[in-house]
C-alpha cells in the first residue's frame, strides 16, 4: 500500500498524519510540548523535545494504523517558519532553537533597517520590514551575545531543514520556508550575498534550496529503527505551514484564496508571478509550486471569539463540560438569530494589535454602536462579522495589487460554523468552500510527498485527487448593502482611532 505521511511541526504541538493517495485520513497523532520562556521576549525549545514528540507520534500512529515493510511510504513536513537551530560540525545542537515568536533581536533588526532599509528588505526578500523574529536578526543576536556559539556553528538550519537532516543526513531547505529568513533573495532564488556578508555567514553554512515537493533521500536505517518508521521511507521537501495548509485546502493557483481562523487569522493567495504591494503592506512569499508566489498575512484577531467564549459564555462552557453540546456550536446558534450587520453594532477585534494590511501594534479591541436593544448574541455576531471584515480587507488589498479573488477556501476552527461561513461569504460576496480534511496542513505536506515521489504529475493534480470539498456557501446578495455599510464603518473606526491607539497603554 502507498502511504503518504504529513508531519506538521507547530508552535506548541506536533501532528503526524497518515493518508492514502485519495486523501483519506488513516490515522493522526498530536503530541504537545511546552516552550521555554526564560525572560520577556525570549522563546526557545530544545531540539530533542521536537524529536521526541516525533517519536511518540510515530508510535501512536502505528497503534492506530499498523504499517508493513511492504508498504511504500513518503514523508514531507509542514513547518512553522523562522524557528532556527545552531549545529556544530558533528551536527549536534549548540544551544536551544530560537522559536519564531522570539523577539529578543530588536537592536539587530534596527541595525538592518539602518544598513539596508525596509524598502530594500521588501524588494529582495518579500518581507515588508526587518523584524526581530526573522532568522537573520536572530543569527546576528547570537553573534553579538553568544560569540562562542556563533564561532562553533557549522550549520544554521530552519526546523524543516533540521528534521530532514536528522532523518536523511542530508541538508535541504525550500523556498516557502527560507523566504522569511531575510537572507534569501525571493526573485533570484539564491542567498542574498550582502546579507550573508553582513552576518559573517558563508553560504555552505546554510542548507541548499530545493523546490517544495522534491525527494531529498531515504531515511537512514538506524534512524528508521530509532523512530519506528519504515526503512524504505522517502523523505521529501515540504512547505511553510501556511502554504501547506493552503495546499491541503486545494488552494494551489491564482484566483483562489484561503483563510484560516484559529488562534490567528491567516490568509494565503497564490499568484503566478511576484507581485509587490506599492503600499508595502502585503508580504510576498515563495509558494510550493515552482516559480510561483503567495501573498500571506496574518493577524492575532482570530483569538477574539475564544476570548469572548472564555469571558462571557460560562453557561455554554458548562454545557460543553457536561457533554450536552459544543460551546462554539451553541454560540453559532445564538448568532443565527441576529440579523446581518448586528443592528449597527461594529467591532474592531484587535485585542493584541493589528497586522497587515493595517499594521498597528497598539491597536485595541473596540465595540461601537451598541444601544439598549443589543443583546449578548449581537456581540457574538459582531465578533464573527469583524473577522469577516478583515478577510474582505485583505481581499480588497489584493485587488489593489491587481489580484482577483474568485473563490475562498475556509479551514481551521472558524470553518466549522455554517453561520460564520455564510457571514464571510456575504461580506466578501464571493463563494466560500470548506473541505473534508480537518488536518489541512498535514494533508498539504502529504500531497507534496505524493507529488515528489511521482504518484501525481504535479501539485494541482495531487490537490485535485486528495482534497474533497465538503460544502459550498454562496453569498446572499440581500445582505450586500448592510455589509458594505458595516465594512465602511469598520474601516473608518480603525482609521479615526489611530491617534487614540497610539496614546493607549
Amino acid at each position: 500500500m502507498k502511504l503518504l505521511i504529513g508531519l506538521d511541526i507547530g508552535t506548541t504541538a506536533l501532528k503526524a498524519a497518515v493518508f492514502d493517495t485519495a486523501g483519506k485520513l488513516l490515522a493522526v497523532s498530536t503530541q504537545e510540548y511546552d516552550l521555554i520562556t526564560p525572560q520577556v521576549n525570549y522563546v526557545e525549545e530544545k531540539g530533542e523535545v521536537y524529536w521526541n514528540a516525533f517519536k511518540h507520534a510515530v508510535a501512536d500512529l502505528k497503534e492506530k494504523h499498523p504499517m508493513s515493510e511492504e508498504d511504500e511510504a513518503a514523508l514531507a513536513i509542514s513547518a512553522q517558519g523562522e524557528t532556527i537551530f545552531f549545529l556544530d560540525k558533528d551536527g549536534k545542537d549548540l544551544r536551544n532553537a530560537i522559536v519564531w515568536m522570539d523577539n529578543r533581536a530588536q537592536e539587530e533588526a534596527e541595525f538592518f533597517k539602518e544598513k539596508f532599509g525596509d524598502e530594500t528588505c521588501y524588494k529582495v526578500t518579500g518581507q515588508v520590514s526587518f523584524e526581530p523574529c526573522w532568522p537573520a536578526s536572530k543569527i546576528l543576536w547570537v553573534k553579538n551575545h553568544e560569540p562562542e556559539v556563533f564561532a562553533k556553528t557549522a550549520k544554521f538550519l530552519l526546523i524543516e531543514d533540521y528534521f530532514i537532516y536528522r532523518m536523511t543526513g542530508k541538508f535541504a531547505t525550500e523556498g516557502s520556508l527560507v523566504c522569511s529568513s531575510t537572507y534569501w533573495d525571493i526573485i533570484k532564488k539564491e542567498y542574498w550575498p550582502e546579507m550573508l556578508e553582513c552576518l559573517g555567514v558563508k553560504e555552505d553554512q546554510l542548507a541548499p534550496v530545493y523546490e517544495s515537493g522534491e525527494v531529498v533521500g531515504t531515511i537512514i536505517p538506524e534512524v528508521a529503527e530509532e523512530l519506528g518508521l519504515l526503512k524504505n521511507l522517502t523523505v521529501c521537501t515540504g512547505a511553510l505551514d501556511q502554504a501547506a495548509g493552503a495546499i491541503g485546502a486545494g488552494n494551489t493557483h491564482e484566483g483562489m484564496f484561503s483563510e484560516t481562523i484559529g488562534a490567528a487569522l491567516a490568509i494565503c493567495a497564490p499568484v503566478a508571478r511576484p507581485v509587490f504591494d506599492p503600499n508595502r503592506r502585503m508580504p510576498l512569499h515563495y509558494f510550493a509550486n515552482a516559480d510561483t508566489y503567495m501573498i500571506h498575512t496574518f493577524t492575532n484577531g482570530g483569538m477574539t471569539l475564544r476570548w469572548f467564549r472564555d469571558k462571557f459564555c460560562q453557561i455554554e462552557m458548562q454545557a460543553q463540560e457536561l457533554g450536552l453540546d459544543d460551546a462554539y456550536n451553541m454560540i453559532s446558534k445564538e448568532v443565527s438569530k441576529v440579523p446581518a450587520g448586528s443592528d449597527g453594532l461594529v467591532m474592531l477585534p484587535h485585542l493584541a494589535g493589528s497586522n497587515a494590511p493595517d499594521v498597528n501594534a497598539k491597536a485595541k479591541g473596540v465595540w461601537f454602536g451598541f444601544t439598549l436593544q443589543h443583546t449578548r448574541a449581537h456581540f457574538m455576531r459582531s465578533v464573527m462579522e469583524s473577522l469577516g471584515y478583515i478577510v474582505k480587507r485583505n481581499i480588497d488589498s489584493l485587488a489593489d495589487m491587481g489580484i482577483e479573488v474568485k473563490e475562498i477556501r475556509s479551514l481551521g476552527g472558524g470553518s466549522k460554523s455554517d453561520v460564520w461561513n455564510q457571514i464571510k461569504s456575504d461580506i466578501c460576496q464571493i463563494p466560500l468552500e470548506t473541505v473534508n480534511s480537518i488536518e489541512a496542513a498535514s494533508l498539504g505536506a502529504a500531497i507534496l510527498a505524493g507529488k515528489a515521489t511521482g504518484i501525481f504529475k504535479n501539485l494541482n493534480e495531487a490537490a485535485e485527487s486528495m482534497v474533497q470539498v465538503k460544502k459550498r456557501t454562496l453569498p446572499n446578495t440581500g445582505n450586500k448593502t448592510v455589509y458594505e455599510d458595516g465594512y465602511e464603518m469598520y474601516r473608518k473606526l480603525f482609521g479615526d482611532l489611530d491617534q487614540c491607539f497610539k496614546k493607549s497603554i
